[in-house]
């Protein structure tokens, strides 16, 4: 079995997010509505806290960058690599994730990811489409032993096939 943790967004980049996103956007928050339509069809999922949104809530989609974030802070360069996707955020500040954080966030059962597999320079060194089978956290820890298994994976970002959204990243421990 694969040790792992699905990484919020951090708490610097989500104070960035705010003001404005990685796409040069401004924020544009706005309330949950209990009619909303559902993103993947298993909520919108809160990316600063691992969680579908709940009606109420004053929420933003913002244009994330993981990689490009990942290689400020650790000198990679992954040129063209480099991408950004939506993702929901709470519009003000959050407690986080709470309690333990889930080991597969956004799991229902036949949704598709990509398993996107970066090295140390940021680069993509392979991936795979993955159907998320009845049993997510065994079928994550499977496709994630295999990204890893390779030495030259230093992180893989899960993304939703269908919307291009980006529910986690796992990096080696």
């Amino acid at each position: 079995m694969t040790t792992y943790t699905a990484l919020p967004i951090p708490p610097d980049a989500l104070a960035e997010l705010r003001a404005t996103d990685d796409a040069g956007r401004p924020l544009r928050p706005y309330t949950a509505r209990e009619d909303g339509v559902p993103i993947d069809s298993v909520g919108s999922p809160l990316r600063c806290c691992l969680r579908p949104i709940e009606a109420g809530e004053r929420v933003a989609l913002v244009s994330y960058a993981p990689l490009r974030r990942w290689a400020a802070a650790t000198d990679a360069d992954p040129g063209a690599y480099d991408e950004s996707g939506p993702v929901f955020i709470h519009a003000e500040e959050c407690e986080g994730p709470r309690g333990a954080r889930p080991r597969c966030p956004f799991a229902r059962a036949g949704a598709l990811r990509t398993l996107r597999r970066y090295d140390a320079a940021g680069h993509i060194v392979g991936g795979r489409c993955f159907e998320i089978p009845e049993d997510a956290e065994e079928g994550f820890d499977q496709a994630l032993a295999e990204a890893f298994a390779d030495p030259e994976v230093a992180l893989v970002h899960v993304r939703a096939l269908e919307y291009g959204c980006f529910p986690f990243e796992v990096r080696r421990l």
